[in-house]
């Protein structure tokens, strides 16, 4: 009779946890709690975390925006200060029929008008040329003490035997802290050296003088006044400007003179006769329209820039179907509707014809900046200056009018900064939202680790009980199967 054996060569685990081991069935961990707690945090605060980056870069673009209008607006309201006042418009300029005679600048407040004027004589600084010393600078003069006086100032200064050579005395005097305007210099002719004093100061009251108040004789050679001019040459005497305005006589220390004709210094540069251009010159004080032209072709270029500057934020890329971060925003359309509105007005000027940009040369281009007509608005302040400056600087003037906007706008009550405090309270509240979130994120980690810890004990427990029953079974006798018959 044959027999058959039913016996297996192994036997299965009644329990199995995937990924066990030896280790593990010595109770260790059964899942990495820290990175499985980490995934599950992190997919849970992705959505937020994305909806706050959104939000926070929309703000954050926003403040950009707005910081940008207030720096243009800013940066064009300075422009308006050459032309927002009736002193803006006030600029006199002053011309000289023979600039060879004289030039002129007008202050604000000179009076429009021609006068003739005739010059004489200019003012003049004295200058002495002492005789000659054969030995050349180095030649010995002499110690003591010499005083120089330059009108009614003066100073001294000590020459010791060491430096009492011409050349020691010429720097003593350029050196002296005391000096009032008196320069030494040393000329060298074929005859010796020649010690020359010239005064910094024209007039006839500042004559030079030099006297020796040690009581002795050393510098005597240098000496000179009124009563002692036999040491010195007057190369150039010390005398008053003369002249006349409209036949009124006048004297002036000075060349420079802004004394004589009020708001007006003349700048005297040679004497009527010496011009050879008949006994007098012609000065005319008229409105200085090159100067305001400038400043209204200013206005129109810092205008343009602004509108450069303001466009991107609100305009429309259909190419890339990107839009700008303040498009359709009714702050920033409201800012240019205003501009618009005192741009294109027509103010009260007194004159029928000045009384709007348009009509002064100044007109809209298609993309929203300003073209100026030169000649159009030259013609117009020639024409009727006083109704270009109205149109500008009167009480509804443009520039008057765009300079209230812009301080209302700008101001700590105004549209930018109630849409700035705005914005920050929004960044704020999303900085706030990010550390509530922060902290909600804490609060799920600490309490999915404290689950999935407890998880991995009980997982841990029962893969050793598995490990002990597949042990147990596996030592059980293996039950024979019955012969066959």
């Amino acid at each position: 009779m044959t027999t058959t054996s039913g016996t297996s060569n192994s036997t299965a685990p009644v329990v199995s946890v995937a990924g066990s081991s030896s280790a593990a069935a010595a109770g260790g961990s059964v899942i990495n709690v820290s990175s499985l707690v980490s995934q599950l945090v992190a997919a849970t605060r992705a959505p937020q975390d994305a909806l706050i980056a959104n939000q926070t870069q929309t703000v954050t673009t926003q403040i950009s925006a707005v910081g940008t209008l207030k720096s243009a607006l800013s940066t064009f309201q300075s422009s308006l200060s050459s032309l927002d006042t009736p002193r803006a418009f006030n600029a006199e300029g002053a011309s000289s029929s023979n600039e060879s005679v004289f030039t002129a600048t007008a202050a604000p407040d000179a009076v429009n008008g021609a006068y003739s004027v005739s010059v004489t004589q200019l003012a003049q600084a004295q200058q002495l040329v002492s005789r000659a010393f054969a030995g050349g600078a180095s030649a010995t003069v002499g110690s003591g003490t010499l005083q120089l006086s330059l009108g009614g100032s003066s100073f001294s200064i000590s020459i010791p035997s060491t430096a009492d050579t011409l050349a020691g005395i010429a720097s003593a005097i350029n050196s002296a802290p005391g000096n009032t305007g008196i320069t030494a210099t040393i000329i060298t002719g074929s005859d010796g050296a020649h010690l020359v004093l010239s005064s910094s100061l024209t007039g006839a009251a500042n004559t030079l003088q030099a006297s020796e108040t040690d009581g002795g004789t050393g510098l005597a050679a240098l000496t000179y006044d009124t009563g002692n001019t036999t040491n010195y040459t007057q190369n150039a005497a010390a005398q008053d400007a003369q002249f006349s305005i409209s036949g009124i006589a006048y004297t002036s220390a000075s060349n420079t003179v802004s004394d004589a004709l009020s708001g007006v210094t003349l700048n005297l540069l040679g004497t009527t006769a010496d011009a050879g251009n008949g006994s007098s010159a012609t000065l005319t004080i008229a409105n200085d329209t090159t100067t305001v032209q400038s400043n209204i072709s200013g206005f129109v270029s810092a205008y343009n820039t602004l509108v450069g500057a303001l466009a991107p934020l609100g305009s429309y890329d259909a190419t890339t179907h990107t839009a700008g971060p303040m498009m359709g925003d009714a702050l920033l359309s409201g800012v240019q509707n205003q501009m618009r509105a005192a741009l294109y007005a027509l103010v009260d000027t007194g004159s029928p014809t000045y009384n709007s940009l348009a009509s002064i040369g100044i007109t809209t281009n298609s993309d929203g900046t300003l073209s100026l007509n030169a000649a159009t608005l030259q013609q117009a302040l020639s024409a009727d200056f006083a109704a270009v400056s109205q149109l500008f600087n009167g009480t509804s003037g443009i520039a008057t009018t765009l300079n209230s906007q812009i301080t209302v706008q700008l101001g700590s009550a105004g549209v930018i900064a109630s849409r700035s405090k705005t914005l920050v309270a929004q960044e704020n509240a999303l900085t706030q939202h990010t550390d509530t979130l922060n902290a909600q994120m804490d609060q799920l980690t600490a309490s999915l680790t404290q689950q999935y810890a407890a998880l991995n004990t009980l997982l841990s427990s029962l893969q050793t009980t598995s490990a002990y029953l597949t042990q147990a079974f596996a030592s059980l006798p293996q039950v024979q199967g019955k012969p066959n018959a």
